[in-house]
């Protein structure tokens, strides 16, 4: 039976991420583990994340986990939801500036207020709901329809330095990165785990992909 790590680092709603990994494979073995011996022997890893990237990092730092999803990354695939998308790059603006892992080369930055559409009507900030994802070809959008809706709720959304890492994009207003894939590691800032039947796709993609493009 094949085996996935969901990270935890006591930030994230992990259970409806487990719950809805479960679902999406129900022959996978799905285990929630802080233990950075069971997270490396796992066939595959999923890094989730809600909240503040500088508490993120700390609890990363301190437990000694960024090192762990660093070993990760190189090793085997790994999949980064929201915040856990967010804190695999560079740096982000959230908290004055904080760093990141580092792993993708990029900056994480908060959407520009007052934000207006195209014919001038007030965006909210944080852009929350459900938004159409740009695919660009990977193995993950296997039998997902282009243009399909995921669940977003995030205020800062992910500026890689290198464009061909970028595997989809989402208008709010204009295009941003929503999807990132780099070797091994897929990335989303939406929450698949929320996203019904074609987030469940997703999940169950991850769980059968070997980390090859």
């Amino acid at each position: 039976m094949s085996s996935v790590a969901v990270i935890d680092y006591g930030m994230g709603n992990l259970h409806s991420i487990a719950k809805a990994l479960q679902h999406a494979a129900p022959e996978v073995d799905v285990q929630i583990v802080a233990d950075p011996d069971v997270i490396l022997q796992a066939d595959r890893v999923v890094f989730p994340g809600v909240g503040a990237i500088r508490d993120c990092m700390q609890a990363l730092n301190q437990s000694g986990l960024s090192a762990v999803i660093r070993k990760v990354a190189k090793t085997k695939p790994l999949l980064g939801i929201c915040l856990g998308m967010q804190a695999l790059l560079t740096d982000s603006e959230e908290n004055g500036s904080t760093q990141g892992l580092g792993i993708i080369s990029g900056h994480v930055v908060h959407f520009s207020e007052p934000l207006t559409d195209h014919h001038g009507n007030h965006l909210k900030v944080p852009h929350m709901g459900w938004n159409q994802v740009r695919q660009m070809p990977h193995p993950l959008w296997r039998n997902i329809p282009q243009d399909s809706r995921f669940y977003f709720v995030h205020s800062y959304y992910a500026i890689p330095d290198d464009r061909s890492v970028v595997a989809a994009t989402t208008e709010y207003p204009e295009a941003f990165s929503c999807a990132l894939a780099q070797d091994n590691i897929f990335a989303v800032q939406f929450h698949p785990e929320k996203s019904q039947a074609v987030g469940l796709q997703l999940l169950n993609n991850f769980l059968h992909w070997d980390g090859q493009v």
